[in-house]
């Protein structure tokens, strides 16, 4: 039986599930609370004078659905930035908002230039403080288990993009698993960034991209044989060219899907079109993941019954991506192993 929109108890049981996200990013994961209490400490040229004021400046708050509109947050977000406190309590808040929702496994992904930019902060000093947040959040007993990945943006300069590579590295030992590329994959191709990438594989570090979202099928090629990718953040676009869908399969690529962004972002007009039925038809392993819970308003649990509502999939589809994103984790075979055993009790396929 398939859910329905009034299924209370799938909604239940889907909030209840031990959950994985692989794909959140840091600056999009600002607890409104706190951002308020930021903007009035620091008299930010906001005229938000309420919690309800400044939701539509950091949120997608009934504007039209665009990408332009969606990136907008973001460079609202970046002047939230104001010191080193701020930096590491918006870190800490970001993992314990994750786990309240169940979240067992989070990677968390964060640019440094912009948390950076703001106040000019060195970009080693600005990774340290976000690891040390992390870890101290870790170590509350939340019961969630993070690791870190290190977002380049595309239409950066390319300087920037070996120094924090080379942060990332040098780090590994510190909770940096994985090296992101994002940002604007219409005006700038990956191709540039094969060096860095090439360099970040060699050191150890897993290889994740952003591509087939605003762009066709041919991005996640680009990301997958220039790049050297294991994950692909989105890639929805993959179903426009069935060479390159196999491509994936071939190599085991993990699709890091993230719905309700790409409502917002306007990769797609409804959740009722979002071609995550097409990509699991195809054989790719495709997780769920929240890409900016809080400029989207969503949780992971939401992300889980948007899907079974919208796209009509099972309780025991939605676990199969929870296992899916576990055996896609930036984690050495063992740990990855472990992780998926940790899971495998509570998420017996089956069910509705």
């Amino acid at each position: 039986m398939n859910p329905s929109t009034g299924d209370a108890g799938l909604r239940a049981t889907l909030a209840g599930l031990p959950k994985i996200d692989l794909h959140r990013h840091l600056e999009g994961s600002l607890r409104l609370s706190s951002l308020y209490a930021i903007a009035q400490a620091y008299d930010l040229d906001l005229p938000a004078h309420s919690l309800a004021e400044l939701r539509p400046y950091v949120q997608m708050a009934g504007e039209e659905h665009n990408f332009r509109n969606f990136l907008d947050k973001f460079n609202i977000l970046r002047r939230f930035y104001q010191s080193p406190e701020i930096i590491q309590r918006l870190a800490y808040e970001a993992v314990e908002d994750a786990a309240r929702d169940n979240v067992r496994y989070l990677e968390l992904r964060f640019t440094p230039p912009a948390l950076a930019k703001t106040r000019g902060y060195p970009l080693d000093e600005v990774t340290d403080w976000v690891i040390a947040a992390v870890g101290q959040a870790c170590r509350a007993n939340l019961g969630i288990q993070v690791q870190l990945i290190i977002s380049l943006n595309r239409h950066e300069p390319l300087d920037m993009a070996e120094q924090v590579t080379q942060i990332a590295i040098d780090r590994q030992d510190r909770g940096i698993v994985g090296l992101d590329l994002a940002g604007d994959e219409v005006n700038y191709p990956a191709a540039p960034f094969a060096g860095v990438f090439r360099a970040a594989r060699e050191a150890g570090l897993g290889l994740v991209a952003h591509a087939g979202e605003w762009t066709g099928a041919g991005a996640v090629r680009e990301a997958i044989e220039v790049l050297g990718v294991q994950r692909v953040g989105h890639g929805v676009r993959v179903v426009e060219d069935p060479a390159v869908a196999a491509l994936a399969r071939e190599r085991a690529v993990v699709f890091e899907v993230c719905v309700t962004s790409n409502l917002q972002s306007g990769v797609i007009g409804r959740l009722a079109d979002h071609p995550l039925r097409h990509m699991v038809a195809l054989g790719l392993p495709a997780t769920l993941n929240t890409d900016d819970p809080a400029i989207s308003a969503i949780t992971l649990s939401s992300e889980y019954s948007a899907v079974a509502d919208q796209l009509g999939f099972s309780l025991a589809e939605v676990k199969q991506f929870i296992l899916n994103a576990a055996r896609g984790a930036l984690l050495p075979l063992a740990a990855r192993a472990e992780l998926v055993s940790a899971l495998t009790p509570s998420l017996a396929l089956g069910g509705r």
